[in-house]
């Protein structure tokens, strides 16, 4: 794509904007189902070639390092695609911004290295530390190509950029697992991943900045997209306080247990609502002045969130043990264990983290960034409170965290545009104790079958894994349809998969556009 025409004006986006944003909301849909896969795989085969350990001392720097590595992404990206005007001027100029940013973020990490080490008392922690902070100089290099192919709405090569990133990362570091590379192994993994990144975006967005200049809009940008990154970095610090305090308070190994156990937690924002969150963004800005075609379209998408999320939460709260059984292999029992402490926080995880789509698409960054503030102080005072009773405390305290912040962030979030509190609760609350209804049932039926408890063994595993599944879905589903007098949830999310089908055919424009949206802060690297 060739983002800027002969006059340094921006290309528009062609075609209609439901078509557009329903494509798009599929593309990413498949493809973050393949980047699950391709993550699958890189956990089930580095968790038998790396120890526990491995993941814990690369994880006690990722830990700082991925805050620095989103600077710019997070930010200047939400700024170009909100923004009304963007040309190659002003673009060129956000470049050579975050540009330079990265290039000194990326010398003072590596500078810190010792005193990482010092911190958590690790003598790996200083080389693993100047490995990493090349990523952040390298991911700055991308980050306004992405950003325009976004603006032009072209998901699929963004989403297809990414899998090969991804498959390049994993390649890598399961080739040198296997060659007896240890933690340097994920080191290298990580290190491919924006170096494949960034090479398919150069390809795909063929544009070269100018040397920057004074333009009109400049500072306004990034005013914005400083609100957006300090938003960025509360809700960072508040998602990365737990591997900070396990790693110091603990070890390299319990922070490795714990790291796993958290990252089927957070499988479902990572997968879902954090790529779909651009897509969201784009679709809902354009109708931001609409306040109750706004409301309507965003409390539809709530509904969709919370049937999926809620149901795949209690689902994983079963049988979250034997998933990591199977994943991770013998030795890794002590993340199954913490993982079950984690499971019920899941649905409002990812109903959650659809809060900030209210907050980029009406242009309040710096009320995301007020809230944020917000959300780090509880976290991190449960956190504290919770760490005597080690990474389970942890986990449970991440699961208290979702319960209480959830409605305040709606009522906060919806203020501006007068959303009220109870109707989202309405949108929800069906979802909610169907989850909570079908989980007890489901848990107080498999505990009466002798084969549900005490049997080891992969294959029992995954017998367990299916025979719940299959109880608590169809349990969850008909509660569902009990609680709505109908089917009307169920064929809404039919009809919203029909809709993706690449060969349904598509209606007029004036039907919802937010439909594609309906179907962090922690990135994810190999294992």
């Amino acid at each position: 794509m060739k983002p800027f025409d002969a006059s340094g004006a921006f290309q528009p986006t062609t075609g209609g904007l439901r078509r557009l944003a329903i494509r798009g909301a599929a593309v990413t849909v498949g493809c973050q189902g393949l980047a699950l896969g391709v993550q699958i795989i890189a956990t089930v085969v580095l968790a038998r070639l790396l120890t526990p350990g491995d993941f814990g001392a690369v994880a006690m720097v990722t830990t700082f390092s991925l805050l620095l590595v989103n600077f710019g992404g997070n930010g200047l990206t939400e700024a170009v695609l909100k923004w009304e005007r963007i040309d190659h001027a002003l673009a060129s100029n956000l470049f050579w911004i975050n540009l330079g940013a990265g290039a000194l973020l990326t010398v003072g990490f590596a500078a810190a290295g010792p005193l990482l080490r010092w911190f958590y008392g690790d003598a790996r922690v200083t080389s693993i530390a100047v490995a990493i902070s090349v990523t952040i100089f390298i991911t700055s290099s991308s980050v306004i190509h992405l950003a325009l192919l976004r603006r032009a709405m072209c998901f699929s090569a963004v989403s297809a950029n990414d899998i090969l990133g991804r498959v390049a990362s994993v390649a890598v570091s399961i080739f040198l697992g296997w060659a007896g590379w240890g933690y340097w192994a994920l080191v290298a993994g990580i290190l491919a991943l924006p170096l494949s990144t960034s090479i398919g975006a150069f390809i795909l967005c063929r544009w070269t900045p100018s040397l920057p200049r004074r333009v009109e809009g400049t500072a306004d940008i990034v005013r914005f997209a400083m609100h957006v990154y300090g938003q960025f970095s509360v809700n960072y610090f508040a998602r990365n306080t737990d591997n900070l305090l396990v790693g110091w308070r603990f070890s390299a190994q319990a922070l490795g247990f714990y790291k796993k156990a958290y990252d089927l937690f957070a499988l479902s924002t990572g997968q879902l609502v954090g790529p779909l969150t651009v897509v969201a963004v784009s679709a809902l800005s354009r109708l931001s002045q609409n306040s109750i075609q706004y409301k309507r379209y965003l409390l539809s998408s709530l509904g969709v969130m919370a049937f999926v999320g809620m149901g795949v939460g209690a689902d994983l709260t079963l049988i979250g043990k034997d998933i990591i059984r199977l994943l991770l292999g013998p030795g890794w029992e002590e993340s199954g264990r913490i993982f079950t402490y984690f499971g019920p926080g899941i649905g409002l995880m990812l109903l959650y983290g659809t809060h900030g789509w209210i907050h980029l698409s009406i242009g309040r960054p710096d009320r995301w960034f007020r809230w944020g503030i917000l959300e780090f102080t509880v976290t991190s005072f449960l956190f504290l409170v919770a760490l005597p009773w080690g990474p389970v405390g942890i986990a449970v305290a991440w699961t208290a965290s979702f319960w209480v912040l959830t409605i305040p962030a709606f009522w906060y979030a919806g203020k501006p545009i007068q959303l009220d509190v109870k109707s989202v609760c309405a949108e929800v609350w069906r979802y909610v104790f169907a989850s909570f209804l079908a989980g007890f049932a489901a848990a107080a039926t498999v505990r009466n079958v002798p084969f549900f408890f005490g049997v080891p063994g992969a294959k029992e595993a995954l017998g367990r894994i299916l025979m719940t599944s299959i109880l608590f879905g169809s349990l969850y589903l008909g509660l569902i349809i009990v609680l709505h007098g109908g089917c009307a949830p169920l064929y809404k999310f039919v009809g919203i998969l029909g809709e993706i089908v690449p060969f349904q055919k598509l209606r007029g424009t004036s039907s919802n556009v937010v439909s594609a949206s309906q179907v962090s802060a922690r990135p994810s690297y190999p294992g």
